[in-house]
């Protein structure tokens, strides 16, 4: 056998147009000089991490590398655009051969390629959230599965159970045991249903999103020669946001680097907060254990935040054992330290946000600066109430604020429809969830019990058109203040108290044979909830029609079912400080309505306060943060505290939140929040208490007269 003679690619000197070292910080500087093989780039929160991947790009395009042998993954296309667009600008040269998007679209141009190695034709079109929903829809309907005899999950919830075993490596049951453990009897079925889906696709020449990813690495792993020819021409990969990746999307990075172990993958694991979405947290940990000779660059110089945010930042992720050290520091002077606020309940809580709110806008800082950050959003159900009583614009992140939500509004519309059997909105939302109703069979069924309807005399309650319009809701009682003694049942409450289950089960045989065990169940929960002990306490009716009829639906319909539940939960807590149905729904019709006024009202470029989770708030920075909910069970979430794993992801989100703050933070917690039970006291969260005194000021609210009462 011959011996091995390498050839060395002649390179002439290279005349660099840019200074790197002048206009790159030293850590920054390394990063972006790092000589060819694997690095991981661990770039803390506002350290400059777009800045370091841009001129990495550039670099290695002086250094005469091709653009068309670069690959740039995202997580975003517009990231990838704004980093291209940026690069070109940066060395004033277009830039039309180099690779870069989202995973997803790269995967895409690569399977347009080589289809039909795959089954597939060129041309394959792919399936939006609708499309494939609609196509698993089909597939159910031609199995043998019968979704009316068991609670089934809807073609939504499949779509993410599929979607999830597939980024994440994972067997369908074993999804089902980790996140959607009511549906673990199922695993059966449903795995065979996901095969049917996947031959269907192929069948029609269809692809899904997560088709691009699955059939990418597939296509690399099946067949030498295109997996051969990918690796030759990516000699260099940048891969952004890599905290987040999945097992999948990792494995296709590894596979396409084995030629040339030219990898930069760069992240911050102190911000990897979406386990629950499939990325894998261990990709960014173990990435020197799968590639041993990687050079770890730390780049820690922040220019978001002031010291004393820094301090607290860095505090409040030491106490997590799974990670890189690392310790941000400032390059901006001194500013205020953090504040800790412990408030009496989740209503002074409230009041002192927008109070505080109000004040940082006078003093110069626009309300678009300025965000509150909570764990999940019934966290703020009494802010948006404050702040619409105050009106005080602003949107939530989301977009769609607490009252407004799907299963807010199916579970209000029991009790609409139980103070108000006339109401035809509120009986056709409920009668649609049931199975084999739609919207013409709703329509009859209403045709029919209409006029068993009128012959029912309800109680009378407020709604929006009874009020002024753009009049603010009125204020509400504070739990602790106690609630009016109730009347007693009386014997004509008594005798006309099953009248509306009565005139349902009056109509059961117009109900479609589908639906008739299901109605049977509907009705018994709208009995219940008209019995004289519960007619008047909305509290007790929200959490008997949750159980009674709602929950088997909100498991079948939504992924995040336990959050949902959660936010129904949270509502008839809070509808214990009103007396009586009437006047809670009054209240929330009024609260919509202002809503709905105020913001028809307003011009699109209206500075709002930020209203958001955590995770959306995610790569945004603020001028001012507040933290809330600041409680043991609820940040860190009571769930996700049950295993260590569970409890870093928190820490770190909790480290998240901290980092989105330039200026000013404000961290609060009620001492008293409402629960279902009742006024329960509530223990600070563990993350407060590992904050070290020093670094934080703690105020101590005092009532200047007029809040918590009637007056307030």
């Amino acid at each position: 056998m011959g011996r091995e003679y390498v050839l060395q690619r002649f390179r002439a000197p290279v005349d660099l147009q840019i200074d790197y070292a002048a206009e790159l910080n030293p850590q920054q500087h390394a990063a972006v000089t790092a000589p060819p093989g694997p690095s991981l780039v661990l770039a803390g929160a506002g350290a400059g991490k777009t800045r370091t991947l841009i001129y990495r790009v550039a670099y290695l395009l002086e250094q005469g590398i091709p653009p068309e042998n670069i690959l740039l993954l995202t997580f975003t296309n517009k990231a990838a655009r704004e980093m291209m667009r940026r690069t070109s600008e940066l060395l004033r040269q277009d830039l039309l051969s180099l690779w870069g998007g989202t995973f997803h679209s790269i995967g895409n141009r690569i399977l347009r390629r080589h289809a039909d190695r795959l089954g597939f034709r060129p041309d394959f079109t792919i399936l939006d959230r609708e499309d494939a929903k609609d196509l698993v829809s089909a597939c159910l309907g031609d199995s043998d599965i019968d979704p009316k005899a068991t609670r089934f999950p809807k073609p939504d919830v499949l779509c993410d159970i599929f979607s999830l075993a597939l980024n994440t490596s994972r067997t369908i049951a074993q999804v089902l045991e980790a996140q959607f453990a009511h549906f673990d009897h199922l695993a059966d079925p449903i795995h065979r249903l996901s095969e049917a889906y996947a031959k269907r696709k192929q069948a029609a020449n269809v692809m899904d999103f997560d088709d691009l990813l699955v059939l990418w690495l597939r296509l690399l792993q099946e067949h030498p020669d295109v997996c051969e020819a990918c690796q030759r021409r990516f000699q260099f990969l940048l891969v952004d946001e890599y905290q987040d990746t999945n097992r999948l999307q990792s494995d296709l990075i590894d596979l396409i680097a084995a030629r040339h172990h030219n990898i930069m993958a760069v992240g911050d694991d102190s911000q990897s907060i979406y386990s629950w979405r499939g990325a894998d947290f261990h990709n960014i940990l173990r990435f020197p254990e799968r590639h041993p000779e990687a050079q770890v660059y730390r780049i820690e110089t922040n220019y978001r935040s002031t010291p004393e945010i820094l301090g607290v930042a860095n505090a409040a992720i030491s106490a997590n054992v799974h990670q890189f050290d690392k310790r941000l520091a400032a390059v901006r002077p001194p500013g205020a330290k953090p504040v800790l606020v412990a408030c009496s309940d989740g209503n002074e809580q409230a009041a002192f946000i927008a109070q505080k709110v109000l004040e940082v806008r006078e003093e110069g800082t626009p309300l678009d600066q300025v965000a509150v950050l909570y764990r999940a959003h019934f966290h703020a159900l009494e802010l948006q109430m404050e702040l619409t009583r105050r009106n005080i614009p602003f949107s939530i992140t989301s977009g769609i604020r607490f009252f407004e939500q799907a299963h807010i509004k199916d579970i209000a519309a029991f009790l609409k429809l139980v103070c108000n059997p006339r109401d035809e909105m509120a009986f056709k939302r409920l009668v649609l969830m049931l199975p084999g109703i739609g919207g013409r069979s709703a329509a009859k069924l209403w045709a029919r019990f209409a006029p068993l309807a009128q012959q029912i005399d309800p109680e009378p309650t407020v709604t929006a058109d009874d009020a002024p319009r753009g009049t603010p809701p009125s204020p509400v009682r504070t739990a602790r203040k106690g609630r009016k003694k109730r009347p007693p049942a009386t014997a004509d409450a008594a005798a006309t108290s099953s009248r509306l289950a009565t005139a349902l089960q009056g109509i059961t045989a117009e109900v479609p044979k589908k639906a008739v065990t299901a109605w049977a169940q509907f009705t018994a929960t709208v009995a219940q909830l008209e019995a004289p002990d519960v007619g008047d306490r909305p509290d007790t009716m929200l959490g008997l029609a949750l159980e009674g009829a709602y929950e088997d639906y909100l498991q079948s319909k939504y992924t995040n079912y336990a959050s949902r539940r959660d936010d129904i939960e949270q509502l008839a807590a809070f509808a214990r400080q009103f007396d009586g149905l009437p006047e809670f729904l009054g209240q929330l019709a009024l609260l919509t309505n202002v809503d709905a006024d105020t913001r028809e009202g307003r011009p699109d470029d209206e500075e709002r306060l930020r209203l958001s989770t955590v995770h959306q708030a995610k790569g945004l920075e603020f001028k001012v943060v507040f933290v809330m909910m600041l409680c043991e069970g609820l940040f860190p979430s009571g769930r996700s505290s049950e295993t260590p794993e569970g409890l870093e992801e928190e820490r770190r989100l909790f480290y998240v939140a901290i980092t989105r703050a330039k200026d000013e933070l404000y961290l609060s917690y009620p001492q008293i929040r409402l629960a279902g039970g009742g006024d329960m006291f509530q223990r600070p969260s563990r993350f407060l208490e590992e904050l070290p005194a020093a670094e934080i000021e703690t105020w101590k609210l005092r009532d200047a007269g007029g809040y918590g009462g009637d007056d307030w």
